[in-house]
Order: C-alpha cells, then structure tokens, then sequence
C-alpha cells in the first residue's frame, strides 16, 4: 500500500494555472499533489554570447527552492555566496529538457529563460519544473508569434517529465517525499508528447534493479507523461 493510497499507476492530482505574474511573458503554477512550482518565462531579444551571428536561440533554466519550501528552513542559497551543487544539476537538466523540443533556428538569435521556484516540495520538484517550464515556455512564444516576431513555430513538441521508482518491492508512478526518501530505486522520465525519450535518470538508491523492472518503470512513466501532456494541453488552449 502506498503512503498517499494512490494505485500503483495513479498519479497525485495536476493542476496547472497559467498567468500568474504580471510582467513575465510566459508563467504559470503548476500543482502536482503538495508540490508547488511557479515557472516563469522571460525573452531576451539577444542570445547568449557564444551564439551570436548563427542565427540560433537558446533555452535556459534557473531553479531554486524557498526556505520554507520543506518541513524546516534551508538557508537561501544567495545567503552563502553560491549555488549548491544539486541546483545546478537540476537547472541544467530543465533547459536541456526544454531544449529538446525546440527548434532553435526557427527561434532566432533571442534567449528565453526559464525560472522555476519551488513553493513547497512534496517530491518531484524537478519534474514539476519541466512540466511547468514547457507552459512557460509556450506562452512566452505564443506572443512572439503574435506579435510576428517569429513566423514559424519554434517548439517542436511538448516537453514533460515523471518520477517512477520501486518502493516496497514494486514499480510506483510520481513518487512523493515519503515514497522517494524510502524507494529501493529511483528514476525520472522525461519525453516528449509524441512518447520519445529525452533524458532518463534511474539509480539503486539500496537495492538493485532488473532490465524487466526498469521496462515497467517506463511504461509507468509513458502513461504518466500522457496525462502531464493532457494538462499542459488544456493549460494552453
């Protein structure tokens, strides 16, 4: 049985609200069961200096968690002068999953970046992220196509991300705190809409794991994603 009496396929509640900020071009806050991310958006008419004169954009991401994110205060990482090595580890896997579904020539020499700010943390916080993060991202290009600044749709396909593991013996979808803190083994899925893969992270966080485990694992994950993908469909329409 599972902390939360979810099903072993069943993911927590989604929701995602969109237009949550007043100056960002794309933003919106994103729900999956007690963890709470507000991703934002924002487009600079210049890309980053090693792009220039390619005529190619870019998609970057920051992450960060409030204090009282979690069950006790974590000092702000500005507070000691530089980022933890678990924060830039998850920004760079956000905008190397958003990338993904980008096409950048299509974007032109223009970067837009991702802010991902962790509310509250119940597990999951980066796969929230790039859930929410491709929202973003999709509100701040659909003014750019408004307002004719591109004339082709840069992103390609939606981008979405699950955490599945394997906790008291058997293969879970979306993971919360409890879950994760005790799984024998851990993984983040992230693919696109149409089912292709983009990046998976699995690890034996005490027990080791099976080819056939793992099989199980992403189908679990492609079921998942479908109903992120859904929600981020109805967030933008």
């Amino acid at each position: 049985m599972r902390p939360s009496n979810r099903q072993i396929s069943e993911m927590r509640p989604i929701s995602i609200e969109t237009g949550v900020t007043k100056h960002a071009e794309g933003s919106c806050l994103i729900k999956a069961g007690d963890t709470h991310v507000l991703c934002t958006a924002s487009i600079e008419d210049r890309p980053p200096p090693f792009l220039r004169n390619t005529g190619l954009g870019w998609v970057t991401a920051e992450y960060g968690m409030l204090p009282r994110a979690t069950n006790t205060r974590t000092r702000r990482e500005a507070a000691s002068g530089k980022q933890q090595g678990r924060t830039v580890e998850i920004q760079r896997l956000i905008g190397r999953a958003l990338r993904a579904g980008i096409d950048r020539s299509a974007l032109g020499e223009r970067q837009i970046t991702i802010d991902c700010d962790v509310i509250q943390a119940d597990g999951g916080t980066r796969c929230a992220s790039i859930t929410g993060g491709w929202v973003a991202l999709r509100l701040a290009v659909n003014k750019l196509l408004k307002a004719g600044i591109v004339t082709s749709d840069p992103i390609i396909d939606h981008v979405a991300a699950v955490s599945c593991g394997i906790y008291a013996g058997q293969p879970v979808l979306d993971l919360d705190y409890a879950e994760d803190s005790e799984a024998g083994t851990d993984g983040n899925f992230i693919l696109t809409g149409g089912g292709r893969l983009i990046e998976v992270q699995m690890s034996a966080e005490g027990a080791t794991f099976s080819r056939d485990e793992m099989s199980k694992l992403l189908d679990l994950a492609e079921a998942g994603i479908a109903e992120l993908v859904a929600a981020q469909k109805a967030a933008v329409a």
